[in-house]
């Protein structure tokens, strides 16, 4: 059984920084993540609040430069996925692509999945219309009219990003006001290819093949209407990537990990970084700094073992 000092799971920017923080120090890691390095940042289109970039920076640019930065320490490396951690007094184990692999201390890092509407034809249209990510699929609706679902940053960036390209966007919210920032409320509101649908939420995604509308409702009479577009775009939240948890692992009511500020959960030797984590605020630069924080008190695990 191949065997490590740690292992991190997940390739996002809390695995990158607690993968760096490691190998600096000496530890004998392993690196474990599904897809390519750097989780939700290539999926953003702009990060504007990353500190040291006062022009911003574009998500898989910031992604590119973490991931050059870890690599120029001897580490190893999977691409796969994690089926399942089994915690020990000694050591842990985690299992990927049925090979069970030994160690002291595990960070976990995998972050978040979208949030579905769960509304019909949303499932049956994915792809064809409906889409989670706006820098994935924007181009598909140049100068074709879009609805975006959602309030907070996230659904605000986005329609921001699509009204460069767009006809014209319904943001579409179920309350009377967005959630989001200040300064992204202020570019919607001053942007005419946008037009906020408030207090409002979509019941139905209208379809055979392809998404030709959305049923929407009035949260305050109840009334329901139709809007064409050719695309929704929908931002309503994230739910834990935790599949894999084991059940001694304490989480919160969503599922999120709980952890203290040292990224310490309740069993000893597992530690948790990033969106993963029961928080409030998830961004790229505190996903960064639990990361960091992770890796020392691993450190400090190890060194006491």
């Amino acid at each position: 059984m191949k065997s490590y000092d740690a292992i991190v799971i997940g390739g996002g920017p809390a695995g990158m920084a607690a993968a760096l923080y490691l190998v600096r120090a000496g530890v004998n890691i392993l690196a474990v993540e599904k897809l390519a390095p750097g989780g939700q940042m290539l999926l953003t289109e702009e990060l504007e609040n990353y500190p040291g970039f006062p022009g911003g920076i574009k998500g898989y640019e910031l992604a590119d430069q973490m991931s050059e930065h870890v690599k120029q320490f001897p580490y190893d490396k999977i691409f796969d996925e994690v089926r399942e951690i089994i915690p020990g007094k000694e050591f842990h184990e985690i299992v990927v692509d049925g090979e069970h692999i030994r160690t002291r201390a595990i960070i976990i890092t995998t972050g978040v999945t979208f949030r579905k509407l769960k509304v019909p034809n949303e499932e049956k249209l994915l792809g064809r219309g409906v889409s989670y990510c706006a820098l994935c699929d924007g181009n598909f609706f140049k100068d074709k009219v879009v609805a975006v679902v959602g309030g907070g940053n996230s659904a605000l960036e986005e329609s921001l990003y699509l009204a460069r390209l767009v006809k014209k966007l319904y943001l579409i919210h179920r309350r009377e006001g967005f959630r989001g920032d200040k300064c992204y409320q202020d570019k919607c509101f001053s942007d005419s290819t946008i037009v906020p649908v408030l207090n409002s939420v979509v019941s139905r995604i209208v379809g055979d093949t392809e998404v030709v509308g959305i049923e929407v409702k009035d949260a305050k009479t109840n009334d329901y209407s139709i809007l064409d577009v050719d695309g929704v775009f929908i931002f309503v939240g994230f739910n834990p990537v935790s599949n894999f948890f084991p059940v001694e692992l304490k989480l919160d009511k969503a599922g999120f990990i709980q952890t203290n500020c040292e990224m310490e959960t309740n069993i000893p030797g597992i530690f948790a970084a990033g969106d993963i984590r029961s928080k409030k605020c998830r961004q790229v630069v505190t996903a960064v700094g639990d990361g960091a924080t992770a890796a020392t008190a691993a450190f400090a695990f190890l060194e006491h073992k």
